[in-house]
């Protein structure tokens, strides 16, 4: 089986188990943003809380956050866990914004207008520099916040292609990525569906100890794997 029947097969299986996703959860490009560097280490409940203070405070969009003392904005971001890593992390991100649209402060601008003439190629590397955003942080941003192809991975992606055998278990971050996005076709709803479902099958079956691989919408091609 070629590399793209084989991914797009455990897409529509996972796509008929779960069904759609509607990821990423977030009413503004700039939310989404702010919820991809708040769900480093810790769970999405734990976002959500965070994002409701910030919306209790009205700062769910660039300049105000940028307004908010330190203080403010980190107790904001309390139940987010290492709030005040993440809210320097923020503030970094902030600071790019204004850089990015030559100002002294961010535009007041939750649609992240301001970012959309910067083609990916541009864009990704400068998201890099940003002091606490990795790969897989501004590649979320790129992807669902901006409607940008790029395929986003994880530990539960890695996890998963490594049991079943289609990567080496050490494969880096951009060697994974190549393995889907070169072969699939570059569509973002596509990207979007694909990392939302993989996030959910790991989580349900493909846990790191004690994964449900029998009753997982995976299983069957592990079986064959091992075949």
């Amino acid at each position: 089986m070629q590399q793209a029947e084989m991914l797009l097969q455990y897409y529509a299986a996972m796509h008929r188990h779960f069904g759609p996703s509607h990821w990423w959860p977030g009413e503004t490009p700039f939310e989404v943003a702010v919820g991809a560097v708040l769900t480093q280490n810790t769970a999405w409940r734990n976002v959500e809380k965070a994002m409701g203070l910030l919306r209790q405070a009205n700062a769910l969009s660039p300049l105000v956050m940028h307004e908010l003392s330190l203080p403010e904005l980190e107790a904001c971001l309390l139940p987010s866990g290492f709030y005040r890593m993440k809210a320097q992390r923020l503030r970094a991100l902030l600071a790019f914004f204004a850089r990015v649209a030559g100002q002294a402060s961010p535009p007041n601008d939750p649609s992240l207008a301001f970012l959309r003439h910067l083609e990916t190629e541009t864009l990704r590397p400068m998201l890099l520099e940003i002091n606490g955003i990795g790969p897989e942080t501004a590649d979320c941003i790129l992807l669902y916040a901006l409607q940008r192809p790029v395929f986003v991975v994880d530990a539960y992606t890695r996890r998963m292609c490594s049991r079943h055998g289609v990567v080496p278990p050490k494969i880096n971050y951009h060697e994974l990525q190549a393995f889907f996005s070169d072969v699939l076709p570059q569509e973002t709803a596509l990207f979007n569906e694909y990392h939302a479902l993989i996030v959910r099958t790991g989580k349900e079956f493909c846990a790191k100890s004690k994964p449900r691989c029998k009753e997982c919408p995976l299983g069957g091609f592990l079986e064959r794997a091992v075949e």
